[in-house]
Order: structure tokens, then C-alpha cells, then sequence
């Protein structure tokens, strides 16, 4: 068995998640009653998005690093980013990282590549949306990344902001974002949409659209509870 170091509040209902996702995953894989080991670290979201939004990537490499080696220090054996947008400066923080770091990007492209998924629209912050973060690394596994345009993106990341991010779902937002996703998969003949915000789902739930979604809090929670029981 292994220890999880978790990096969350990024936002914190999705955090909340993490810690719940894990516990039910693991004691669903192992039948002896026991909990899995892991230690949560959380990060000012605020200040994460303003590193973000400024192109502050060092301050942000280093933020994230600090978490990094307090969970190392907690005992951690891994560490896990629960969020998508911290990825954008991944492969620098994995560079840095005393721990080996699970990263949520590749295995969502790995699970959609398994999935036999063609065509995937990516909704998410702005800043995940252009970033690169799927849209580079989506043809790795020979799959097309879509995003909306510039108007669609600002649409997007309005749903997320404020409200979503701190865990209120408002049934009128629900509403405007079911259709416009829905006319995103019709113009775009996409066969998936993947929810590249951790908070998504608590909107987006299974079944709503009229194609699978790829929720990718669950995809890296499930990679998450593997590292542990190895």
C-alpha cells in the first residue's frame, strides 16, 4: 500500500470529492474493512487563479511545490493535483517534485483512448480551454480535442465563476449550459464531452447530455486509489 498526497482546494467542493471518491474506492477494491492512507494539503485557490491569470508561472511552480514537499513531509509516497488548471505547469512542477506525481490530463486521454473516443469537445476554465493542457496532448492518443470559440470560452468560464466553484449549481445556469453543449456536439459531431473542471460534474450529471461525458475528477480519483493499493 501506498500513501496519497492530495493537493486540493482547488475549488473546494471538487476537494471534497477527492477525499469521499477515495475512501469509497478504495474500501470498494479491498474488503478487510481498512481506510486509505492519505494526507490532504490545500492551496489558496485564490491565489492560484491570479498566478494564472497573470502568467505567473514560477510563483506558481513554487506554490504547488511547497504543497508537494508538506505532503512528502506527511509521508506521503505520490502526489495528486485536484484540478485541471494547476496542470499547465505540470511537466515543470514534475521536474521539481521529490514525489512522482499523477497527473490528471494524461489519464483522462488515456482512459478517453480506451473509451474508442474520436472526437472530444473540452470545456473548462478559459484558462484549460486555450491553454494546451488537452488540446496538445488529446492527439497523443489520436483523438481531436475541440473547444468552443472565444465567445463560447467567456460563456464557460462565467458558469464556473463564482458559483459552481464554490459548489452552488443554479438551475437556470444548468439549463443555458445542457444547450449550449448540446449544440456544440451537433456542430462539431463530437462523441464526447469531457468536463475539464473538477467542478463540472456537480452540474453535468450522467445522462444529461446526449453523449458520455469524461468526468475527470473520477478518472483521476480512480488512478488515484490504483497508486494506493500497489
Amino acid at each position: 500500500m501506498q500513501k496519497a498526497g492530495i493537493i486540493g482546494g482547488m475549488g473546494p467542493a471538487s476537494t471534497l470529492d477527492y477525499y469521499k471518491g477515495i475512501v469509497d474506492g478504495y474500501r470498494a477494491a479491498k474488503t478487510d474493512g481498512s481506510y486509505p492512507a492519505f494526507t490532504l494539503e490545500n492551496v489558496n485557490m485564490a491565489k492560484m487563479l491570479d498566478f494564472v491569470a497573470h502568467e505567473n508561472w514560477s510563483p506558481l511552480v513554487s506554490m504547488l511545490l511547497a504543497a508537494v514537499r508538506n505532503v512528502k513531509n506527511a509521508g506521503a509516497d505520490f502526489a495528486a493535483i485536484a484540478s485541471n488548471t494547476p496542470h499547465i505547469v505540470f511537466r515543470e512542477l514534475e521536474e521539481k517534485s521529490p514525489l512522482p506525481l499523477v497527473s490528471i490530463v494524461e489519464e483522462t486521454c488515456r482512459y478517453a483512448a480506451d473509451a474508442g473516443c474520436a472526437r472530444v469537445i473540452v470545456l473548462g476554465t478559459k484558462f484549460t480551454m486555450t491553454s494546451g493542457l488537452y488540446t496538445d496532448m488529446f492527439p497523443r492518443y489520436g483523438i481531436e480535442a475541440l473547444i468552443p470559440d472565444r465567445e463560447g470560452r467567456e460563456f464557460v468560464h462565467s458558469i464556473l465563476f463564482p458559483k459552481l466553484e464554490d459548489g452552488t449549481v443554479d438551475p437556470e445556469d444548468k439549463e443555458d449550459m445542457i444547450e449550449f453543449t448540446e449544440e456544440l456536439i451537433r456542430n462539431s459531431h463530437a462523441d464526447a464531452v469531457m468536463l475539464g473542471c473538477t467542478e463540472l460534474p456537480l452540474m453535468i450529471r450522467p445522462g444529461d447530455l446526449s453523449v458520455p461525458t469524461l468526468d475527470t475528477a473520477q478518472i483521476h480519483i480512480a488512478a488515484i486509489v490504483r497508486e494506493i493499493l500497489k
